[in-house]
């Protein structure tokens, strides 16, 4: 089953038919649709006051919270898709992994993932580890009614840097010395989580999401022979395992330009594509067959609205040509963005692409 499929034996649902599906599934469509990666968080004056003395993580396991998180950027910007509010390493604090995401510094892991020994640590994922996110997004398909959900969770090689590494980092020195030095248990924990995220990813489909995001925010790291070598695998097996449910895939990582090809290659339907590379030299560097998400750089909002406009059009213009355009940023709203800028830039992608 492919995104151009309705669910086997079941008549479409109330999101079918909406902009975003339709560009995902590269149909025609009434007007370029738009979401912002980050569209729920910190730029919002109402998520800072909800969110307000309670923990990241802890904010992620509360159903009405994400509910409510979740939909003020569809009440304020009339985006076409809600993201569900989560964060990538919430299916590792489920199997059990002392982690933390402390502010300032993002998710720090107490006893890194080193040896062999470390990967009897990340047991399977099952639905009832996260009953949280099944509430959360039954709550939320009844509010958003024709307004696609879209589900995420972490790749492999992102999910497995945080963890080899104990948290962020610029180098991945440990990730990649492991990469390099031990490919075999590189590997085989790769292919670990690759289970994982595929059933987490299989828990938020099967609640209602309409689609699914895979981020792998540090893949840039990577030259095209070592993705093609050591990580391509994993993220082919997490798309193949949702491969059956028929919603659109997504592909989205940060410095990605010289990896595109391989990205869509790994199974995506749409290929997120960062500020770096313009969409219509992205669509060569893919090929034919997918659509493409992206791509305006999130530092633009901080200009005038005639800038953010021309910035805007320019992205229009060179997604004219691609088979399927969602519009988005290149990466996630920065925390110190207008909100009336992105709601603006809503409304001038809606009014500049109607049909």
């Amino acid at each position: 089953m492919t995104a151009n499929d309705t669910p086997t034996g079941k008549q479409p649902t109330a999101t079918y038919d909406s902009a975003f599906l339709k560009a995902c599934r590269r149909e025609p469509v009434p007007h370029t649709p738009v979401w912002f990666m980050r569209q729920a968080g910190r730029s919002l004056p109402e998520y800072r006051k909800v969110r307000e003395g309670i923990p990241m993580l802890e904010s992620c396991m509360r159903p009405e919270l994400v509910t409510e998180i979740t939909l003020q950027p569809v009440r304020r910007h009339d985006v076409d898709a809600a993201i569900y509010f989560s964060d990538i390493v919430v299916p590792l604090k489920a199997i059990g992994l002392d982690l933390d995401i402390k502010p300032g510094v993002g998710p720090v892991v107490e006893q890194p993932i080193r040896t062999r020994a470390d990967l009897a640590r990340l047991r399977d994922l099952t639905p009832e580890d996260v009953t949280y996110v099944t509430e959360s997004i039954g709550m939320l398909t009844r509010e958003l009614g024709a307004t696609p959900l879209i589900g995420f969770a972490g790749a492999p090689f992102t999910l497995a840097s945080y963890l080899v590494e104990g948290g962020p980092s610029r180098t991945y020195e440990n990730a990649k010395a492991m990469m390099y030095g031990d490919p075999e248990l590189w590997a085989d924990l790769l292919d670990r989580l690759a289970d994982i995220t595929a059933a987490f990813l299989k828990v938020q489909i099967e609640a209602g999401a309409s689609a699914v995001q895979l981020f792998d925010s540090w893949v840039g790291a990577l030259a095209p022979a070592d993705y093609r070598r050591s990580v391509m695998a994993a993220s082919a097996k997490v798309f193949d395992a949702v491969a059956g449910y028929g919603v659109p895939r997504i592909h989205f990582g940060v410095g990605t330009g010289e990896l595109l090809g391989l990205m869509g290659e790994a199974g995506a339907d749409v290929v997120g594509v960062d500020w770096r590379v313009p969409l219509d030299e992205a669509v060569r560097r893919v090929g034919p067959g997918k659509a493409l998400q992206g791509n305006l750089d999130p530092t633009v909002l901080f200009t005038d609205k005639d800038t953010v406009e021309a910035r805007a059009r320019e992205v229009l213009d060179a997604a004219a040509g691609l088979e399927g355009h969602v519009f988005n940023l290149g990466h996630g709203v920065m925390p110190n963005t207008d909100p009336d800028a992105l709601t603006r830039l809503v409304d001038y992608v809606h009014t500049h692409s109607a049909r």
